[in-house]
């Protein structure tokens, strides 16, 4: 795996401002960054009116936040997959992939059940997914793409890029196969998935690109890939783009750099602008996790 050294990140609130004068939408509600305190990784909630509640985690960066805001997933260095939840903590489930940082768990659209690498002796991985709770543990197959997994919202599809970074894969959770998806050789980070699975958001990198050691980045350039023809979809978004994720129903979050703010920009299904919110100056170079609708 390529290594690159990771740098900390911190949390601040987003600022909406009025969107355009399009048809109605459902607005983005909240957001949730990963920010540290010492050793200690700390999930920053943001609710409009409530502020920021924190949920600190382990040491270790393999980390996920529901998209309902409210639970956390995460791996500790003995492989034990537990489910954060205020000053609740609970172990879901054990032999979880553990002290690499890509492997990050990954939670269904309804925030019900969690999806992770589990621990084999060869790359191509099995995968798990477990209820929130504990229950109905269960592994639907395997895959290269283990690092950083994505999961559609329609619940179908995982993707995830492979440790050496040659490629992204996509697993059917009905069927168990997987395939490498169409258009990305090479690739160090799995934003998002649509609801659909058709496509994905990545980080493409270059036979020259250092692959990184798979945490968080701080921000990247986004791809959006077809992974079935394997065409790149331009994004209608003017500016530096350094991020981009999918809401639960189905629209994309494209994050602009910007002097004093970084600027998140909602796209319909169709590609067009609904919302637009303005990132408070202090967060202009914090990774963020993801938008709740």
């Amino acid at each position: 795996m390529r290594i690159m050294t990771a740098l900390p990140v911190l949390a601040l609130p987003l600022l909406a401002v009025p969107a355009p004068a399009q048809a109605a939408a459902r607005q983005v509600s909240g957001a949730t960054f990963l920010g540290y305190e010492g050793t200690a990784a700390i999930v920053h909630t943001y609710l409009p009116g409530r502020g920021f509640t924190k949920t600190k985690v382990g040491t270790m960066i393999q980390i996920s936040a529901a998209p309902d805001g409210k639970k956390v997933a995460w791996v500790d260095d003995n492989g034990r997959l537990h489910v954060t939840q205020g000053t609740s903590d609970t172990v879901v489930a054990k032999g979880a992939v553990s002290g690499v940082p890509c492997a990050t768990p990954v939670w269904s659209a309804d925030s019900t059940r969690i999806a992770y690498a589990m621990t084999a002796a060869e790359s191509m991985a099995p995968i798990g997914i477990v209820g929130a709770d504990g229950k109905n543990r269960r592994k639907i197959g395997k895959s290269y793409g283990v690092c950083h997994l994505a999961w559609s919202a329609g619940g179908r599809y995982l993707a995830g890029y492979a440790g050496t970074t040659d490629g992204v894969f996509l697993l059917d959770t009905t069927t168990g196969k997987t395939r490498r998806a169409a258009g990305i050789k090479l690739a160090n980070h799995v934003q998002s998935l649509s609801p659909d699975g058709r496509r994905v958001i990545v980080n493409k990198i270059g036979a020259s690109s250092p692959g990184g050691d798979g945490s968080w980045p701080l921000w990247f350039r986004p791809t959006l890939v077809d992974t079935v023809t394997g065409s790149t979809i331009k994004l209608p978004v003017k500016g530096s783009l350094i991020g981009a994720t999918y809401l639960t129903d189905g629209r994309l979050a494209v994050r602009v750099k910007g002097t004093p703010n970084n600027t998140i920009v909602v796209l319909g299904t169709n590609l067009k602008e609904v919302q637009r919110m303005a990132e408070p100056a202090q967060a202009r170079k914090f990774a963020l996790l993801g938008l709740m609708p």
